[in-house]
This record gives structure tokens, sequence and C-alpha cells, in this order.
């Protein structure tokens, strides 16, 4: 009875194991996966050289701006997870290429984070510099990108243990950690929104530090904008992951359209937003920015200048406080009114 048992077990299929609960996208097939991913896969590649020609146009003219080939490595990042997906699509029952497809469709979207985190670390200097240049400060944003990084570590290793066990207990411990990785990446994804909040709300002394080209308004509308789109998507995956049914039973949240509509969509809308607003010039900071003043007045030995021709002309524009900006406001908008 017990080399039966035993020659029964050894007959038994290893790992890795199909998983035990319905995921977002569930799984791939060809009629309808394949061509979607297609389409999405041709706005990445757009998306990867527009930004990387960007990027390369800035460099020779001497204007560092590493956002613009963040957004180029995110691109490829999509490429790669949509090339796998197709892949999963023609080998629907491979787990390991199940495996691939899933990491890196959780493992681009941290970069856009990271991004947002940056561009409002920039705002809070120019509102607060002594606040923003602060030791706490820097240390507060070298944290989060470091946890978001240990966060996504965490999703893949637990996605992989999940994977190649059949133990429930082990099942239900990663199922804990993946849900509070998710939660957490819609935590960060949010992060920027309270963040600009605070700098209407905390009392300031000096002037607004103008950096980079346009007004002050608009950066904070594409930050808030992006935000809140990111913060939708994040927020979907990790209630999605909060619920979980058996593959042959998946909810209207798992279906396909929800997967790419919360994915990659909110994605390409993020990134071309960016990159059609030129972020690049808007976003610029004088090289060498390390101590408040910087940004209005530059780094004094350094030859990292800023785009003059879209700045104001007078010293006194570059630096506005919030009731200048309402008088400007009033200003342009009073004879629209009369008229």
């Amino acid at each position: 009875m017990a080399s039966g048992s035993q020659s029964g077990a050894m007959q038994m299929p290893g790992p890795p194991y199909p998983p035990k609960y319905a995921g977002l996208g569930l799984t791939p097939t060809r009629s309808v996966d394949i061509p979607i991913s297609a389409v999405i896969l041709a706005f990445f590649i757009t998306s990867a050289a527009f930004n990387m020609t960007i990027f390369q146009l800035n460099k020779r003219r001497g204007h560092k701006f590493i956002l613009s080939g963040l957004f180029f490595g995110f691109s490829m990042a999509r490429i790669s997870a949509n090339v796998m997906r197709i892949v999963w699509a023609c080998y629907p029952k491979n787990v390991r290429i199940a495996i691939a497809a899933q990491i890196l469709a959780n493992a681009g979207v941290i970069i856009i984070f990271i991004v947002n985190l940056i561009l409002v670390q920039r705002v809070l200097r120019a509102y607060h510099p002594r606040l923003g240049w602060s030791m706490p400060a820097r240390i507060l944003l070298r944290s989060l990108i470091a946890s978001v990084i240990g966060c996504l570590i965490m999703l893949i290793v637990c996605l992989i243990i999940s994977i190649y066990t059949l133990k429930q207990s082990t099942i239900d411990q990663t199922h804990i950690a993946q849900t509070v990785a998710l939660t957490y990446f819609a935590f960060l994804a949010f992060l920027p929104v309270p963040i600009i909040g605070l700098c209407f709300v905390i009392p300031r002394r000096q002037r607004i530090e103008k950096f980079g080209t346009g007004s002050m308004r608009y950066k904070l509308f594409l930050i808030l904008f992006t935000s809140c789109l990111l913060t939708l998507g994040a927020a979907f995956r990790a209630g999605v992951i909060y619920y979980r049914v058996p593959p042959t039973e998946p909810r209207w949240f798992q279906s396909k359209a929800c997967f790419y509509c919360f994915n990659y969509l909110i994605e390409l809308i993020v990134v071309f937003t960016y990159a059609l607003s030129r972020f690049d010039k808007r976003f610029h900071i004088p090289n060498g920015s390390s101590a408040p003043g910087h940004y209005a007045n530059g780094v004094p030995g350094s030859d990292g200048a800023v785009f003059d021709e879209e700045l104001p002309a007078s010293a006194s524009e570059q630096t506005m406080t919030d009731g200048d900006w309402a008088m400007e406001f009033q200003n342009k908008t009073a004879p629209k009114a009369s008229v």
C-alpha cells in the first residue's frame, strides 16, 4: 500500500504548477491577445524612439535630463512584456513562459512611480527650498525609491514561490506578501498628490524658485493628472489581487479588457502626456543643483544652461509668490471676461 502511494507520488507532474487562482488578464489567447498586444507593442516602440530621440538631442546640447532615458527604459520593458505575452498566447500551457510574462508585466510600472517622485521633489524644492533640499527629505526620497525596488523583488520572488509549491499555507503567505506589495504601489502612485497639497498648506516666507519652462500651474497639472491615472491603475490591480477565485470562475474585473485598460492604456497616456508636453524642458533644472537658490539663480561655475528662450525675461518674474500668480491670472482673465 505504501509502495503504491509512493509510486503514485512519483508519477505526479513536478513544478512549476499551474496557478490555483485566476489572475488579472487570465490566460492569453491567440485570437484576442496577439492583435491587441501587437498594437500596444507598436505604441511602446514609438514611445521608446521618441524618448530616446529627445534624450539624445538634449544630450548634444549639454542638457542633462535623465528622466527621458528612464522613459525609454520603461518603454523597452513594456515592449518585452508584450512580446512575452504574445509568446504566452502561442504556448498557453507553458508555465515557465507564463511566469516570465507575469514578471515582466509587473516590473515596468515602478519606473513611472520613480519619475513622478523625482518630479514632485523638484516642485517641493521650488516651493520650500529649505525643506526640499534638507537631508531628511533626500533620505526619504531615496528610501521610497529603494522600497519600490524592494517591493518589486518581493513580488517576483513570491510569484515564483507560489508557482513552485503545492503547500496551501505557503501559497497563502505569498499571496499576503503580493497583496502588501501591490497596495504599497498604489500608495506610492498617489503620494505626489498630498506632497503637492503640502506645498500650499505649509507656510512659506520666500518666493517660488521657478525652474524649467512654462508656468508652475501646468507642471502641477501634469503631476496631478498622471498621479491620479497611475493611482487608478495601481489601486485596481491591488483590488483584484484581494479577491481570489479559481481560474475556471473568473470575475469581470479579471478580464482581458481590464488588464489592458488598467495597465498598458494608462501607462501609454502617462508616457505620451509627459513626452508630448516636453517635460524635458518644463522640469529641467540647472546641472549640479544641490542647494536652495540654484533653481532660480543657477549653479555657480556650472555650464549647464536652462532653456532661456522660454523663460521670463526678468529675475523678478522667475520667482513668484502665490499672490503674484493670482494677480497674473486675474490680469489675463479680466479682458476676456469683459468681452
